[in-house]
């Protein structure tokens, strides 16, 4: 009697091994030859083989994602920074400015609080990113399907950019309703400078009252969701939707220029320099674009997410209704419409380096699992 074992060669059983059945087989065979077939199979090589298109997309955007995180943390800790001082300066006439561009903000970060202050809010930007762009490219990529046939049979549409700005947008909601409380988590942790402080401690209006320090991510939801309860999570939360233009914007103006730039690195395998400078630009100039249109949403976002230090600091437990539109209008009384691209050039340093390293790793990552997998890569 023979068994085959999971590599697809033939194994004799022996008398004992036939009575054992197979659990007794895999408990009593002592062939080294058998160990090194299970392990082989249970190889990433052929895990990925077994993996649809549909995971391996999802594998390629959560590789992109954590990637991402980690390249971008310093950035958006500046930018978290800066535009949160932003308020202060206009808000507090007599506040001294402590960050006087990008620059200066890195120094004095790195000079004040070391390379962690840095990466203050590495955990859930990484957390973020990972499950954020692991949704985005899973669902945009379905939705790249889906669209084109319901555009064509309900409304008789045949637009490709219209198929890919909707299946932005449903990316986008999906990523940002599944994503908003690590984000806002990670603003909290970001503003905080170290030894119990925030850069809220320097304004004088908010130095009497005592502020909530938190000692990481954890204990961030923690204390939030006890001290502000479940609502908290999800400041900001209607500008992030209102931002979703962005990714409406970004993606069939990237999807466009992947077209005419020919960045297809399946289609060009033996170009393969060239089609990365290719994909950097087309991701670089499409971000570029998205982010001057829509940049507004992400200073409202911003200011609506530290509002609530400031409100629990000087009214605790006061809920302030209409948040967002009181917002947009001190904002443009106090700052004008200059107000609304604060941090704009920072914010293009922190988001085209990003977008670059998120999107040419999701196509070389993508192609390369399909490729391994033998499967189509069109």
């Amino acid at each position: 009697m023979s068994n085959e074992d999971l590599s697809g060669e033939i194994v004799p059983l022996s008398t004992n091994e036939e009575r054992s059945g197979v659990l007794g087989n895999v408990k009593h065979n002592t062939n080294p030859n058998k160990v090194t077939s299970i392990l082989d199979y249970l190889s990433p090589t052929k895990v990925i083989k077994n993996c649809s298109a549909n995971q391996l997309v999802t594998l390629s955007g959560a590789s992109a994602g954590f990637l991402a995180g980690v390249v971008v943390c310093p950035l958006d800790v500046v930018k978290t920074r800066l535009q949160a001082q932003g308020d202060l300066v206009k808000t507090q006439s007599n506040y001294k400015i402590k960050y006087t561009g990008f620059i200066d903000a890195f120094k004095t970060i790195l000079k004040e609080e070391g390379l962690t202050g840095l990466y203050r809010g590495l955990v859930p930007i990484t957390v973020g990113y990972l499950p954020t762009w692991t949704i985005y490219f899973t669902v945009y990529e379905r939705a790249k399907k889906f669209y084109p046939s319901l555009l064509n049979n309900h409304l008789n549409i045949q637009q490709e950019s219209l198929s890919h700005f909707c299946s932005a947008l449903t990316a986008g909601l999906a990523a940002s309703l599944a994503v908003n409380p690590i984000w806002v988590v990670k603003t909290r942790l970001m503003i905080q400078t170290g030894k119990g402080q925030t850069i809220y401690d320097h304004a004088e209006k908010y130095s009497r009252y005592k502020r909530t320090y938190y000692k990481g991510t954890i204990d961030a939801f923690r204390k939030m969701y006890h001290e502000e309860g479940i609502r908290v999570f999800y400041s900001g939360l209607v500008p992030s939707i209102f931002g979703l233009l962005h990714v409406g914007i970004h993606f069939p103006v990237y999807e466009m220029l992947k077209k005419w730039l020919k960045c297809n690195p399946a289609l060009h395998p033996n170009e393969e320099e060239s089609v990365l400078g290719r994909l950097i630009i087309a991701s670089s100039i499409s971000k570029m674009v998205a982010s001057t249109i829509t940049y507004p949403h992400e200073i409202l976002r911003t200011r609506m997410q530290i509002q609530a230090i400031k409100q629990e600091a000087t009214a605790p437990g006061k809920k302030n209704k209409h948040r967002m539109l009181k917002s947009i209008i001190r904002i443009y009384r106090k700052e004008g419409l200059k107000g609304f691209y604060a941090g704009y050039g920072v914010n293009l340093i922190r988001t085209v380096p990003a977008s670059a390293v998120t999107l040419v790793s999701f196509e070389y990552i993508k192609t390369y699992l399909l490729q391994l997998s033998g499967q189509s890569t069109q």
